[in-house]
């Protein structure tokens, strides 16, 4: 009798060791899923996924998407814009204010911006981070969002093929349009016009900052330190440089590039405006940065 039990209780001990053994695994992927990071936002540490898997981004969209972040929802702006509507098919657009919606979409990251309301709600449903904007110039924004998305190592390398790229695209411009050939970048408006600093999106920052172009000196004591300034159609004169970047509003009264104080531009009558949809232009992200990278080595070179 001895002999029959002893291998019978050899087998169903073996038997119970592989039940336990198929348990295990999927707790440990499921402990691999639930890693988390520490990230340091503006305020304070924030334990966040390692890998998230269903961010809503109600800022920083762009930045996200470059770095392939799982975005399951996203701001109302950032969706109009053409050059991620492939990388948004299927994604909902969200509000802050709307916080049933969020929930339905179960996020484990927000990110938000530090003006927005219901910031305590927010994380109450997924650990929340909030940047401030315009505090992180546009190449520590990118890295920052890197860090929180535990991909700092892809943001940082970008960060340094842009600045190369740029750099060296720069020097190739001023060197056919001249050093001291200026550029304004304006913005068309339903009854005014904008004229932008280097620090605006609209591809400010590649052109004054990464490549080293000149803006009018009108344009620096009224828009470089305030970021943007407003004025009438009467003065477009006065703001324009031998080139201009128009950042064209589709929907808006474009009608003024009909009239003879635009056309009596120097820059318009030369032809050496460049043309940039406003819908398109309006992040600092590296899909806007390259896709204007591309527009101006285009215009200017060639």
């Amino acid at each position: 009798m001895k002999n029959v039990i002893l291998p019978f209780l050899l087998i169903l001990s073996l038997v119970l060791a592989g039940c336990g053994n198929g348990e295990a695994a999927p707790k440990e992927a499921a402990a691999e899923t639930n890693e988390t990071i520490t990230y340091q936002s503006e305020s304070g540490p924030v334990e966040v996924p390692a890998d998230p898997q269903r961010i809503i981004a109600l800022t920083n969209g762009p930045n996200v998407l470059a770095l392939d972040g799982q975005v399951v929802g996203i701001d109302e702006w950032t969706n109009t814009n053409p050059l991620f509507e492939e990388k948004l098919a299927g994604v909902e657009v969200v509000s802050e204010d709307n916080l049933e919606a969020i929930i339905e979409l179960d996020p484990d990251l927000i990110i938000a911006g530090t003006h927005m309301k219901n910031l305590e709600k927010l994380n109450e449903i997924a650990p929340t981070v909030a940047f401030t904007w315009g505090k992180l110039d546009y190449l520590d924004q990118q890295v920052e969002i890197g860090k929180l998305l535990n991909k700092e190592k892809e943001a940082t390398d970008w960060v340094a093929s842009f600045t190369e790229k740029a750099e060296a695209t720069g020097e190739a411009i001023r060197a056919k349009i001249g050093e001291d050939a200026t550029v304004s970048v304006i913005e068309s408006g339903n009854k005014e016009f904008y004229v932008f600093g280097d620090n605006y999106a609209r591809g400010t920052e590649i052109l004054y900052q990464a490549m080293g172009l000149k803006m009018p000196e009108k344009v620096k004591e009224l828009a470089l330190e305030a970021g943007v300034y407003t004025f009438s159609a009467e003065t477009l004169p006065e703001f324009a440089g031998d080139y201009i970047v128009f950042s064209k509003n589709p929907d808006v009264d474009n009608s003024f590039t009909e009239t003879a104080v635009w056309n009596n531009i120097p820059a318009v009558e030369k032809g050496q405006v460049i043309e940039i949809n406003t819908k398109a232009s309006t992040y600092s992200d590296p899909i806007t940065l390259e896709h204007l990278l591309s527009v101006f080595e285009e215009s200017f070179l060639k």
